[in-house]
């Protein structure tokens, strides 16, 4: 797990980004036996019954913990999967029960099969200060996902207080995320706290020079982040697929490799924003060429400019490699999102290890604040054996993303509206 963030800073550099996020924390809340409402994500990868992945649970550990060791009677809520607002067995919460209470220690975590009505209440009611109760998926009503008042009412009869510690379904305006909030005094988690005060430091008041690391296969999916970053950060590094595409704009031969052609005028609207924005862009001078895509393909070093028709780059070559460190080293704030290369298979892993080693090396050395996020990242991160050594790693997905494209995010917002606690 990564270290969590819990300063911001103040950059004059910074002025075009966001306001910097309000939300009220747990600090100085009396919970102390009072029924305390905890939107958390559990949506975990499951394989033949049991969790294949505890990340999720164990980052929401640490407020349920909280909660309990002050005395509050706290009631767990989340979605898991897409019912489509009917109950579906596959799709239940109750396994999870037992991985959350081995989580917490081994505290008793008691499974509601509703998560309003009759029985939820009465399961609540039981509850003696200091137990958790976890309700059952609350897409398993179509209210959830519609928003819909009275099933937010519903929701808000069990509780007193109100926490939300699911940074990752922040960017839903559903009913569990924006309208509770209405209803119910409110604070953000301990997760949740971390990860807007990791974001907010990276990207609404950073300490400068800042760089971003954005990899991945498609420029489509990150159009509107590209657009974003540029005018917030000072160096952009653009690798993976995506690289090729922009290769491909400036009218490099770019042989077999994948990109995306029909972005090409994009790609040149990016660089050139950019350029009127001071944001300098990173694009390979040197790459590493395959004819075939497998594990284990023999890969050649070759200048950007001289790929040859029948070559495929998977990978970035060391003399950018090198370019990036450079720029790292020069770097007081790091953003990234997405691999430099094929980091599934070896050995077009390289780069992308070589360089998040790098980042971790002048993170550890308290030279660089780095902030990572996005599944294939997280991979990435975790197979370069740096995900620890990152000042925060995000786990929240799409809501990682939206942020990155400066969007607003209806449960950080209805955060900020709230009353309080």
């Amino acid at each position: 797990m990564s270290r969590p963030i819990s300063a911001t800073c103040n950059d004059a550099g910074a002025a075009a980004a966001r306001p910097m996020t309000r939300f009220r924390p747990l600090d100085n809340i009396e919970v102390a036996g009072r029924r305390v409402l905890v939107r958390v994500d559990l949506n975990v990868p499951m394989r033949e019954g049991a969790v294949g992945d505890t990340t999720r649970i164990d980052r929401v550990a640490p407020t349920l913990s909280e909660l309990v060791e002050r005395g509050a009677l706290v009631i767990v809520a989340s979605h898991f999967g897409r019912p489509k607002g009917k109950p579906v067995a596959a799709m239940s919460l109750g396994p999870l029960a037992a991985p959350l209470s081995r989580a917490l220690g081994g505290l008793p975590v008691h499974f509601v099969p509703d998560c309003i009505g009759v029985e939820a209440e009465a399961a609540v009611a039981a509850l003696s200060p200091g137990e958790i109760a976890l309700l059952e998926n609350l897409r398993f009503h179509a209210g959830e996902e519609a928003n819909d008042p009275d099933f937010a009412d519903a929701l808000a009869r069990l509780a007193d207080l109100y926490v939300n510690d699911a940074f990752s379904a922040a960017h839903r305006a559903h009913a569990s995320t924006t309208a509770v909030a209405e209803r119910l005094p409110s604070a953000a988690g301990r997760l949740m706290q971390a990860e807007l005060e990791a974001l907010g430091k990276a990207l609404q008041s950073p300490e400068r020079p800042v760089i971003a690391v954005v990899g991945g296969a498609k420029v489509s999916t990150k159009l509107a982040l590209l657009a974003n970053l540029i005018e917030r950060v000072d160096r952009l590094v653009i690798g993976g697929a995506m690289a090729n595409t922009f290769l491909h704009a400036q009218g490099v031969a770019i042989g077999a490799s994948l990109h995306e052609p029909d972005l090409a005028e994009d790609a040149r609207r990016i660089m050139g924003e950019a350029s009127g924005a001071g944001c300098e862009i990173v694009l390979p001078t040197d790459v590493v060429v395959t004819r075939e895509f497998r594990e284990g393909a023999e890969g050649v070093v070759t200048r950007a400019a001289d790929v040859p028709a029948n070559g495929m780059i998977l990978d970035l070559g060391p003399e950018t490699c090198a370019r990036i460190e450079t720029a790292l080293a020069d770097s007081r704030t790091l953003v990234w999102n997405g691999p430099l290369g094929a980091f599934e298979i070896a050995p077009f892993d390289r780069a992308t290890t070589r360089c998040a080693r790098t980042a971790a090396r002048l993170t550890e050395e308290g030279r660089l604040l780095s902030v990572a996020g996005g599944g294939d990242t997280i991979a990435a991160l975790q197979g370069a054996g740096v995900i620890g050594a990152f000042s925060y790693v995000s786990t929240a997905g799409g809501a990682f993303l939206e942020w990155l494209e400066g969007r607003t995010l209806p449960g950080v917002a209805a955060l900020e509206t709230a009353s309080t606690p």
